[in-house]
């Protein structure tokens, strides 16, 4: 299946992690990190395997030497620094987050791209009076660093460590939170309407990269940046060239001189304040006049910009570029003349820069799963060994496959996250039924639910936390009409390195009130499978499944298995007992099974169902277990509001809270979980094995067998 291999070297990773260390071959002579090419050569700019561990291939790293950097502590003390020094602290900063990130898992490729842009923003601008604003984390690591927390970056993503993103309540540096994407323009724009309001002269600039291009909102902050015409400058950091004819594979960028002389002519003080200017007497003059001094400029403008510069001049953008994202000299020039201009108005300044700059092709080989959570155990080798080889992602892909050899009518719709779901071994087998729509989860679902309008069975395949992005369409475009679209929400629960921005865990809430939704939640990954196939098997109203971005949960799965329909709304039991009832929803029936086991070894009869339906609910079951127990435990890995609450909203109706049974809800506290480790998110919310334990036991009134078992 290809996950084994994986698998196999995401353990090896795991065990060697801790007893190596990294660091960089520096030149004697140079402040730059610096590699052998093939001639044996040291080559500036570059990061490299330095030497092998007892011969065993275990690299290591030195630390790179980086006296530039060691200086800074602030953004305030880039100010004094000439260009040359700026550039010698771009390669510094590359190696140092290299060196930093490079076992942590960590997606710090887009990081890589925009060191040169991030300090040439801090040495121009004066943050963090002047507002900068990341739209996605992975391009903020350089910020981070230059602001106070390069001493913490190796706690990125880790419980109590730095975030993953930027964040607001960690750095007063961090003027918006940066999450999912595409929102830095909309909050950038509010910043500046709300400066000219207070009267203020600050600055405020808004970082979007092109991945985030093409979501509609971005769309909407830049048609309403036009229309207001307030300050502020837009830098789109174009990674993928998506503006720019296509270049070639070398690592040049394709910024010629003349380009680069234009783009300084377009940013100009004179050359903006004159075109203001004299488009203001046009309007005082009216008429036919004013229509052809519009078709004037736009004529001179199209002399010197690209044709991608069209649309933002449309919208009413001021387009200055493209410019080369790695001169810090341009870079640094073209922001001191549109900060020192007078004229108003939004600008957008396009940045082509590239992804992973300074980055061996080496290290691009090492496969790591982004964020991918440890299930419940404590990772030491023996249980290493247990672990399922392939995350629940891998058998969704799996099953979906098998379903779609058997049924030409299945088709995949999913947002830019196909790579972590593992969506690409679907799209290379049925490239012309696999839809990739960008960072537009709305429009994914609408189109959805056109494929479904027209007899076939789409899978609408999106993280969990993003899906919240399209609720309006899940419920107007699909519930509302009952059509058959199948939603895939991979990411349940809690976001692990990721954090709260990540966190899928509304989704069972905001799913299960739709009327006319079938809610679903595999407890392994078999009942995944056969899940997938119930969602091909409903053909009369939309569906939805949610699986955790861990690990399986180990179950052994024949070769070539093929899921099994269930029967809509039946749970099952996995244990009969019959003092106490544990009924769990999705991934935690696996911590239900922990808890039955530390029961048993104090002689208490514990029955563990899997209740698989969040609606419709089992109530067979559900009346079973609330007659047959004295206390009845509903687990979920979700909000308030959501598998528990329809629990005993139908309990409460049925009167079968009306004798002695007594009821609780375990669930996500009521509160954002910061980032962390799965294991450490769980043990914070009360959702291991142990805690559920002990809460069985207080409920019995054995206080102090529930305090030992917690110690």
């Amino acid at each position: 299946m290809g996950c084994r291999s994986i698998h196999s070297m995401a353990s090896q990773l795991f065990s060697t992690a801790m007893k190596t260390q990294h660091s960089f071959h520096l030149h004697p002579s140079s402040k730059w990190p610096c590699h052998k090419n093939a001639s044996g050569n040291l080559c500036k700019g570059s990061v490299s395997l330095a030497s092998s561990v007892n011969g065993t291939g275990s690299h290591y790293w030195e630390k790179p030497s980086t006296p530039l950097l060691d200086t800074v502590e602030t953004p305030m003390h880039l100010k004094n620094m000439s260009l040359q020094e700026l550039k010698w602290l771009a390669e510094e900063m590359r190696a140092e987050i290299i060196f930093t990130l490079s076992n942590t898992g960590s997606q710090f490729m887009a990081s890589l791209g925009a060191v040169d842009l991030t300090i040439a923003l801090h040495y121009v601008l004066n943050s963090p009076m002047d507002k900068i604003l990341w739209d996605v984390g992975e391009q903020a690591y350089p910020h981070k660093i230059l602001t106070g927390r390069r001493s913490q970056l190796h706690t990125l993503g880790k419980n109590n460590g730095v975030s993953g993103f930027t964040c607001r309540f960690e750095s007063g540096y961090d003027a918006f939170g940066a999450g999912h994407g595409c929102s830095s323009i909309s909050a950038g724009l509010g910043m500046a309407v709300a400066r000219d309001l207070k009267g203020r002269k600050n600055h405020v600039v808004a970082v979007i990269g092109n991945g985030s291009t093409t979501a509609g909102q971005a769309y909407e902050a830049m048609t309403n940046a036009g229309y207001l015409d307030s300050n502020m400058i837009v830098i789109l950091n174009d990674s993928r060239h998506s503006l720019q004819l296509k270049i070639s594979e070398t690592s040049k960028m394709p910024i010629s001189s003349l380009a680069s002389t234009l783009t300084k002519l377009q940013s100009g003080k004179t050359f903006r304040e004159f075109r203001e200017a004299a488009k203001g007497m046009t309007k005082k003059l009216g008429g036919k006049m004013h229509e052809l001094a519009a078709k004037v400029d736009e004529f001179a403008r199209g002399m010197i910009v690209p044709l991608g510069a069209t649309l933002f001049e449309e919208l009413g953008l001021y387009y200055i570029g493209p410019v080369d994202g790695h001169n810090i000299g341009d870079l640094v020039s073209i922001l001191q003349e549109v900060k020192s201009t007078q004229s108003t108005g939004p600008v957008l300044i396009h940045v082509v820069t590239e992804t992973g700059r300074g980055f061996l092709e080496t290290q691009n080989q090492i496969i790591k799963h982004q964020g991918i959570g440890i299930p419940d155990l404590a990772p030491t080798k023996q249980q290493m060994e247990k672990f399922s080889p392939c995350t629940y992602a891998d058998y969704f892909v799996q099953a979906l496959i098998s379903e779609s050899d058997k049924d030409d009518d299945i088709v995949v719709v999913h947002a830019p996250m196909g790579a972590d779901m593992g969506l690409g071994t679907y799209a290379e087998k049925f490239p012309d039924r696999c839809f990739d729509v960008g960072m537009a989860e709305q429009h994914a679902v609408t189109f959805a639910a056109g494929l479904a309008c027209e007899g076939l069975k789409p899978f609408c395949v999106i993280n969990s936390s993003f899906l919240q992005r399209a609720y309006d369409q899940v419920i107007h475009d699909v519930d509302l009409q009952k059509l058959p679209v199948r939603f895939a929400m991979d990411g349940a629960g809690l976001g692990g390195a990721d954090g709260p921005t990540h966190s899928g865990a509304f989704d069972v809430t905001y799913m299960a009130c739709l009327p006319n939704m079938i809610v679903m939640a595999p407890s392994d990954e078999r009942e995944l499978f056969n899940m997938v196939a119930t969602a091909v098997a409903v053909n009369d109203r939309p569906s939805c499944i949610r699986y955790p971005r861990s690990y399986g949960a180990g179950v052994s799965l024949p070769s070539g298995y093929k899921g099994q329909p269930l029967e809509i709304g039946n749970g099952r039991i996995l244990v009969a007992g019959t003092e106490v009832a544990l009924l769990g929803y999705g991934a935690m029936v696996q911590n239900c099974l922990r808890a039955w086991n530390l029961l048993a070894k104090l002689g208490i009869h514990v029955t563990v169902a899997d209740a698989r339906f969040c609606k419709p609910l089992d109530l067979k079951l559900i009346r079973q277990l609330a007659r047959e127990h004295h206390v009845l435990i509903t687990v979920e890995e979700g909000s308030v509001g959501g598998f528990g609450s329809h629990v005993v909203q139908f309990m409460a109706l049925d009167g079968l809270l009306d004798g002695k049974l007594k009821w609780r809800p375990i669930v996500l506290p009521d509160q954002y979980i910061e980032h962390g480790s799965t294991r450490e998110q769980l043990s914070h919310a009360g959702l291991t094995g142990t805690h559920i334990a002990a809460t069985a036991l207080t409920l019995l009134g054995r206080t102090r067998d529930a305090l030992e078992i917690m110690c």
